[in-house]
């Protein structure tokens, strides 16, 4: 009898004793701290399967455990329900908070900007840097016209939809997506307020939009975009050439450009200004808001040319009539050869 007790006794140690062990191991897999790392981003493709994303938490050594994780993720149904998308991981979580995220698509935003973008090519590579889709895709439905004209544009005149600012969006967003999202903003841009400074202006959307990239190209002093802006308008309102050097650069396609000569000056695109009259067909940048709001700011001044001061300030001397303004531009010439800036 006394045998049997003590087999109890002991039996009754053995099964709390693993029962503890499991219960340690359930709560080691559940609640113990799993991320490798103080901070973390998990990319997942769309697409991915299960599979994948333990071969990218292995590969990136983002977790401690991998076979913990995997276990947990199975029990939850987390394989049969991957979701694409940028997730964060810090340093303390454990495999209940990693799957729970996972499973429910809790993904981080990602801050989208573009700016000082000419071409849609730079504007292709900056936004496939900072989300999933690639270049390459985003350029051919840049190209597609049946795509744009979703969104009433061209490939010349998209860069117009683009306002410069900081936008959260889904690092898995497509091209589609992201284009809905653009318009979006841009209809939030042009509001009553900055429609009714176009009529003032005597001036519609796109054309605002094109004057503010040639301005913006032109300086980056935003207290001196406003009167900048007014020489264009000027030259506009009196059939003149627009004759903006930025216009010679991108209708060459060399950005680089520090002296316009008359060799530049002869380049057959309908982007030079100095062979064709009134706006390029698109913009020639993204400009930015402080550019279109000069635009539209309307400022009324007499003045039809501007040359850059001579003290290399990034101010321009401003002229209504040509013999001034070849006698602020022979003191900037003079600077430039002083400077040895051919």
């Amino acid at each position: 009898m006394k045998k049997n007790k003590k087999y109890i006794k002991w039996g009754t140690v053995i099964i709390v004793l693993i029962a503890f062990i499991v219960g340690f191991v359930i709560y080691q897999r559940l609640f113990a701290p799993n991320v490798a790392k103080d901070k973390a981003y998990l990319y997942i493709h769309s697409h991915a399967d299960f599979n994948q994303v333990m071969q990218t938490l292995e590969s990136e050594n983002l977790l401690k455990n991998t076979a913990s994780f995997e276990w947990l993720a199975k029990k939850k149904g987390y394989a049969e329900n991957v979701k694409a998308g940028k997730y964060l991981l810090k340093a303390g979580m454990n495999n209940n908070q990693l799957v729970n995220m996972l499973r429910s698509g809790n993904q981080e935003a990602v801050n989208l900007v573009f700016n000082n973008l000419r071409t849609n090519e730079q504007l292709a590579g900056k936004l496939s840097r900072q989300i999933e889709t690639d270049s390459i895709t985003l350029l051919s439905a840049f190209a597609n016209p049946d795509f744009l004209s979703k969104y009433n544009t061209n490939p010349e005149e998209l860069r117009l939809l683009f306002i410069p600012n900081t936008y959260k969006i889904w690092w898995n967003t497509s091209a589609a997506e992201l284009m809905d999202r653009i318009m979006k903003e841009y209809r939030k841009f042009w509001n009553d307020d900055r429609n009714a400074k176009l009529y003032s202006a005597g001036l519609n959307q796109k054309e605002v939009a094109i004057i503010a990239s040639i301005v913006e190209e032109e300086t980056n002093k935003n207290d001196e975009k406003p009167t900048v802006a007014s020489v264009y308008v000027n030259r506009l309102k009196k059939n003149m050439l627009l004759q903006a050097d930025p216009t010679v650069k991108y209708a060459v396609g060399d950005f680089t450009l520090k002296r316009i000569l008359n060799k530049h000056l002869q380049t057959d695109s309908p982007y030079n200004t100095y062979k064709y009259s009134g706006l390029p067909p698109g913009p020639i940048c993204i400009p930015s808001i402080a550019s279109i709001d000069a635009v539209l700011a309307n400022k009324k001044t007499d003045y039809l040319y501007f040359c850059a001061k001579e003290d290399f300030s990034g101010y321009h001397n401003f002229a209504k009539n040509m013999n001034d303004h070849l006698e602020n531009a022979r003191k900037y010439q003079q600077a430039l050869n002083k400077r040895k800036i051919f």
